[in-house]
């Protein structure tokens, strides 16, 4: 017989099936950026966005 882990999100508690390919903690699907995998405390995504969106004016 297989046993399913619980996992909870490590920042907001709810369940998880995902860890964060940075810090590697639980992540649920609204703490995990799609685009690098990263959760929202590791993702640097935004930041690169509005580094973009400064250069391009």
């Amino acid at each position: 017989m297989s046993e399913v882990y619980q996992f909870s999100c490590s920042i907001c508690g709810e369940p998880s099936t995902a860890i964060c390919v940075y810090c590697t903690k639980d992540a649920c699907p609204n703490h995990l950026c799609e685009q690098c995998g990263r959760c929202s405390d590791c993702c640097e995504c935004h930041l690169l966005l509005e580094t973009a969106g400064e250069t391009a004016q």
